[in-house]
């Protein structure tokens, strides 16, 4: 049977072959397949309390359905442009959606926490090339003028789903269980591959092209070590256990490996020479702070909003929704200026983190949900404001030649800031936690002079088994709110650290702002 002509027309949008509505056809399709990703990080974000107590996983652990993840999606993302030559966008597309929706299905199904971490790693490894490629179709099926305005379509498409994820994840999960939060975007991943057969073009592909094994192997054994150290560390003790000091050793010797042989190997899996890019070199560097902070606040919110303030899971998915709403009016925004002042843009983004972060220090147990609401806004609308310029000044001075390949990397780094920085961030509460705890309960003795004034201690008291529990619970709550204010320390410090190197990126030229990936 022969092919329709409209299923052959090819990817370019400067030639007029695509009408108006079968651009913004794919586009809605490639959006639709983008969202997926981010959705699911977003909806397991809000549900890993729960998870946790089904799981009978500690803090830490629990964390791992995350932090392996986007370790995953960000090893097998640089595939991206070697698989497109060897099957064409369209195709890795397909398998991409399908393989990520039916992986999606078997984590609601998982019944241990190693079965879920396994499919979550399988998860991320086939959608890694999901955001990229459909990133590098959007620019493909627009003409060049275009680009501004269909990068910021794709980025409020794709932060749609950010707003809505953690909304419908929280409701899913307090009526249907945390398996209902996976099993209802299954389906939506198996629309996503039936559009993609319909909507998007056949295209050829442009001829098989070698795979660096060697780099791909060594980046991937020297990233897997590194995040086993971060997150295995604090449990194990860190550098008194055998099994941190050969996985740190691994990580040391295959990263330097990688380098050497990115240096002096003539088609590299990463090509190392590309950093005498100062805009690009320097985008990475912003690209990796920016994936620090962009999923860090909405991965430990949930565990202190429902264990220790006590909030429910809708609430805490209205909250986490509200950075997602925020998001898209930084889109809008960063749309219209963020092209003409991309390092003002950037700098008044950066900044905004910074005064959610402090504005996050100075709250309690109290904390109410408005202010939480008002806070998820102004975190969600400088991660919009950031991300349409810090985009366009990264991509602005490279070739086009090189879109493919410099895109993979560029979202490579961002998962590995976003995955080292959540298990870094998770094991400084869980130490902070047992430190705060130490130093308050040496506090509480029989002479201590607060207990001998009954309008201070009020109900506190030694005087019996069950009131030195009751006390040891509060400490132990207080303790905890104090270390995730040192988070959001952290957090907000990482955020005002980005500032000074905006002033290092040079601003592209006229015709140079809408090259990029």
């Amino acid at each position: 049977m022969a092919k329709s002509a409209a299923a052959e027309i090819p990817f370019d949008g400067t030639d007029g072959a695509l009408s108006p509505a079968r651009r913004y056809m794919i586009l809605f399709t490639v959006v639709l397949s983008a969202t997926l990703y981010s959705t699911t990080i977003l909806i397991v974000s809000t549900i890993l309390p729960q998870l946790q107590g089904a799981m009978s996983a500690t803090a830490d652990e629990i964390i791992w359905t995350m932090t392996f993840n986007i370790l995953a999606t960000a090893v097998a993302t640089p595939t991206a442009g070697w698989l497109v030559a060897r099957a064409g966008k369209r195709r890795v597309m397909f398998w991409s959606v399908l393989g990520f929706s039916v992986a999606t299905y078997f984590c609601g199904a998982a019944n241990s926490l190693e079965e879920l971490i396994f499919w979550r790693v399988v998860q991320g490894a086939l959608g890694a090339p999901m955001t990229p490629v459909a990133q590098t179709l959007t620019l493909d099926t627009f003409p060049k003028r275009q680009h501004g305005v269909a990068v910021g379509l794709f980025g409020i498409g794709v932060v749609m789903g950010a707003f809505m994820g953690p909304v419908i994840g929280g409701v899913v999960a307090e009526h249907y269980t945390w398996r209902g939060a996976f099993y209802i975007v299954a389906p939506v991943g198996f629309l996503a591959t039936l559009g993609i057969t319909f909507a998007l073009p056949r295209d050829k592909p442009e001829g098989a092209t070698p795979l660096d094994w060697t780099g791909f192997l060594l980046l991937s054994l020297a990233l897997a070590s590194t995040q086993l150290v971060l997150s295995r560390g604090q449990r194990l003790d860190w550098f008194d256990s055998n099994e941190i000091l050969i996985e740190t050793f691994l990580a040391g010797l295959a990263f330097y490996l990688f380098i050497a042989h990115a240096m002096t190997a003539k088609a590299p899996f990463i090509n190392l020479r590309l950093l005498r890019n100062r805009n690009y070199a320097l985008g990475l560097l912003l690209v990796f702070i920016f994936g620090m902070l962009n999923f860090t606040p909405m991965i430990i919110m949930p565990s202190l909003l429902r264990d220790q303030a006590g909030f429910p899971d809708t609430l805490i998915g209205y909250v986490m929704g509200s950075r997602g709403f925020g998001a898209m009016i930084g889109f809008f925004v960063a749309m219209f200026i963020g092209q003409k002042y991309p390092r003002k843009t950037m700098m008044a983004g950066f900044a905004a983190m910074a005064i959610a972060g402090a504005w996050l220090m100075t709250i309690d147990l109290n904390v109410s949900f408005t202010e939480l609401i008002l806070n998820g806004t102004v975190q969600g609308l400088a991660v919009g404001t950031v991300w349409v310029p810090l985009t366009v000044a990264t991509f602005s001075t490279l070739p086009a030649a090189v879109r493919a390949e410099t895109s993979a990397v560029y979202h490579l780094v961002r998962n590995i800031g976003t995955s080292f920085f959540i298990s870094l961030t998770v094991t400084q509460i869980v130490r902070s936690t047992a430190i705060n705890y130490e130093r308050m309960t040496e506090m509480v003795t029989p002479f201590a002079k607060p207990f001998a004034l009954p309008w201070v201690s009020g109900a506190w008291n030694t005087g019996s088994a069950e009131s030195l529990a009751r006390l040891s619970e509060e400490i132990a709550r207080q303790a905890t709110m104090i270390s995730y204010l040192n988070a959001f320390g952290l957090y907000t410090l990482v955020s005002a650290a980005a500032v000074p190197l905006i002033f290092l990126v040079s601003r592209p030229a006229k015709n140079e702002i809408v090259n990029h990936p």
